[in-house]
């Protein structure tokens, strides 16, 4: 399981939790803040106990996150979508097979904020929408489904955003309620 972390969030994780190094120790090691090892840990410790992160219960809270990524992502408010990721943010993006390699794992706010920047240049139709249970939205291009966004929203920063841009499976999916629905975003 250790193997399966990423490289700092290992070290983090086993200095801390085996040797007892403390984090402000640990953080010149891993090139971070005090707190952001802390979280490095935090993060390891979880993915190896197998528990996802846990999702704030408020969808009101959760649709004004992602209605705040939205706009900085629209505006190209690059500091504005840190505000709003977690520095440990991981982007998961399903495109299925075409074009090969499509699916991939982006992860920190630098990164994905950057991957949301070129996503919205994209010049889509977005309508917010229930995904899983959690505030998301569905996009859109020239009218048809081009991509469906998920967010795990904890302690007011987005944690995960699962992107679903398959057009086999997407194709499977009913959008007639979420395209008729008011003006798009």
């Amino acid at each position: 399981m250790l193997e399966t972390l990423d490289p700092v969030e290992r070290l983090a994780f086993v200095l801390h939790d085996m040797f007892a190094v403390p984090f402000e120790e640990i953080a010149p090691i891993v090139g971070r803040s005090t707190s952001a090892a802390r979280q490095l840990a935090s993060r390891a410790r979880r993915r190896v106990q197998g528990a996802a992160p846990v999702p704030d219960v408020n969808l009101t809270r959760q649709r004004e996150v992602v209605d705040a990524f939205l706009a900085a992502a629209r505006s190209g408010d690059f500091a504005g979508l840190l505000a709003v990721l977690d520095p440990e943010v991981v982007l998961r993006v399903d495109g299925g097979l075409v074009p090969a390699g499509a699916s991939r794992v982006v992860r920190g706010s630098r990164a994905v904020a950057g991957q949301a920047l070129a996503f919205s240049r994209l010049g889509l139709v977005v309508r917010t929408a229930l995904v899983n249970g959690a505030a998301g939205f569905v996009s859109f291009l020239d009218g048809q489904p081009f991509a469906v966004l998920a967010f795990t929203v904890t302690g007011g920063k987005i944690v995960e955003i699962d992107i679903l841009a398959d057009p086999a499976r997407l194709k499977q999916l009913d959008f007639t309620t979420i395209a008729a629905e008011g003006p798009p975003k």
